[in-house]
């Protein structure tokens, strides 16, 4: 089904698994005994990342054909980056064959060897939704919170996010945050310039201290005051700095849903533990607010 028929619907719950970065029997049996345990906590969708440069694409259309097998919907993220027309006639191919219904249209993150020439097709991801808009997809893209790098403000990348709109993106997946206040930031400038699609908010549970270097590197996400005053006590305990990362993810969870998200996004990480015991945790929640 759909993804855009779904948020028609109800809320999504949903989640974000890559494939192996290594290819081998064990490594891609781990990940599908992963996907199994997300599929006991019924999910929407789940999505399925490749590298920004393309790498991997074989491996993410694989992982995609697993989901579909699991019963689950698929999203597949497709990014233009490097690739051509045909890269991506190939991809699309592939993904139909399969039974694929949903992509994530992304451009990628720029290499920092990055040339004028990198981008050969799809120099935007606007130029990837326009083209992908022409065969029979239901297309999503993403949006950031607290706006691209590459955006000198939040409103100028608010009118790209409204070309994505207009170019065949029927809802949106926010990367991930850890301010709330910056996605109703977002959500009502987005309402005011007259986007009036889905706009999901994506979740990681910060559950150690080598995960901070990561988001900042990923997204600049700003870590609010009363996270870091945690991190700071809690830092020297694993445990006790997992248990942090999971309460803080179950309450922007609530708090997200209490304030009107379509629903949210997930990013595992390929550690299924971490999204059991944030659904487990809010519960009453998911049964009560996520129904169709």
């Amino acid at each position: 089904m759909k993804i855009s028929e779904i948020l028609n619907k109800k809320r999504t719950l949903s989640f974000e698994v890559f494939p192996p970065k290594r290819d081998g029997a064990e490594e891609l049996g781990k990940l599908l005994e992963t996907i199994g345990e997300l599929k006991a906590l019924s999910p929407d969708f789940i999505s399925v990342t490749y590298g920004a440069s393309g790498t991997n694409v074989r491996g993410a259309t694989e992982i995609a054909a697993h989901i579909k097998k699991f019963g689950l919907e698929p999203l597949a993220h497709v990014t233009g980056g490097p690739s051509s027309f045909k890269d991506i006639d190939a991809l699309l191919d592939k993904l139909d064959s399969i039974g694929a219904e949903n992509i994530l249209a992304l451009r990628g993150d720029r290499p920092a060897e990055y040339t004028a020439d990198y981008c050969r097709d799809f120099a935007h991801a606007t130029d990837l939704i326009d083209y992908i808009g022409r065969r029979d997809f239901c297309l999503g893209a993403a949006c950031y919170p607290e706006g691209h790098s590459e955006s000198q403000t939040l409103y100028a990348d608010l009118e790209n996010l409204k070309k994505k709109r207009d170019c065949g993106a029927s809802f949106f997946i926010t990367q991930m945050f850890y301010d709330n206040s910056y996605y109703y930031r977002l959500v009502n400038e987005a309402r005011r310039i007259g986007i009036t699609e889905p706009i999901i908010p994506g979740i990681m549970p910060l559950t150690s201290m080598k995960n901070i270097g990561r988001i900042k590197a990923m997204c600049g996400s700003t870590i609010p005051i009363e996270l870091r005053n945690m991190i700071e006590v809690y830092s020297a305990c694993p445990e006790a700095m997992r248990e942090v990362g999971i309460n803080y993810a179950a309450y922007q969870i609530t708090d997200l849903i209490a304030k009107g998200a379509p629903g949210v996004h997930i990013y595992t990480m390929n550690r299924s533990e971490n999204a059991v015991e944030i659904c487990k945790r809010i519960k009453s929640v998911i049964n009560e607010y996520f129904k169709s």
